[in-house]
């Protein structure tokens, strides 16, 4: 998919599109991450100035940076943090569907936009939701706006676990991003859990080590 298609795809619905992906529901460690994005006029050069848009997945992190402030300053966006606590007490799904919730909310109001569908990265509707909304499976390879909520949500949270890093070293996060990489257990092993870690996420480790 190039970034036309991507910009066609949301143009197809004939209605102004809001966008949003989640970053870091997988990670034992920080916080979840949901962007909303509108692209409230799309120029021939913003196509071109963002020819690699994609899933932030499939992009280096190098052109993920490349193209963050680009997005930043040519949409109307919000980007939602939800916190371990949160993830804990209402699980990593709800948690993410929430963020989703208050950024797409906060760009719609921004925005002032009445008439709109709000594109969904994946295969769940947001809970409680007051706007029309339909969930795209892979939309991040498919929808400009979906994939710019993408890099969005993975560029601020990559760069939030680089901030924690500096206050929890051990646990090598710059480089793992809270993920459980076999470093990244080890160092659990080996000093317990912080204040950032989601306890739901290692009760299996810790029952298998206590098994062993």
């Amino acid at each position: 998919m190039t970034a036309e298609n991507l910009f066609e795809f949301d143009k197809s619905f004939n209605t102004p599109i809001v966008g949003t992906d989640e970053a870091g529901r997988g990670p034992a460690a920080g916080g979840v991450y949901a962007a909303a994005v509108y692209f409230e006029k799309v120029t021939d050069g913003l196509i071109r100035d963002l020819e690699i848009l994609n899933d932030s997945k499939k992009l280096s992190p190098k052109k993920r940076e490349s193209i963050y402030d680009t997005i930043k300053n040519n949409t109307i966006n919000s980007i939602i943090c939800v916190e371990v606590d949160e993830i804990e007490r209402i699980n990593i799904l709800n948690s993410s569907l929430k963020g989703m919730n208050l950024a797409c909310e906060e760009v719609i109001q921004k925005a002032g936009l009445k008439d709109l569908l709000t594109l969904v990265d994946g295969n769940k509707l947001i809970k409680e939701y007051h706007f029309p909304q339909k969930f795209v499976i892979k939309g991040d390879s498919q929808s400009a706006s979906i994939a710019a909520a993408s890099i969005l949500a993975k560029v601020t949270r990559d760069r939030y676990m680089e901030r924690l890093h500096e206050e929890f070293p051990m646990y090598n996060w710059r480089k793992n991003a809270g993920y459980l990489t076999a470093e990244h257990l080890s160092a659990i092993d080996k000093y317990g859990l912080c204040k950032y870690h989601r306890p739901s996420f290692l009760r299996k480790h810790f029952e298998k080590t206590q098994a062993v």
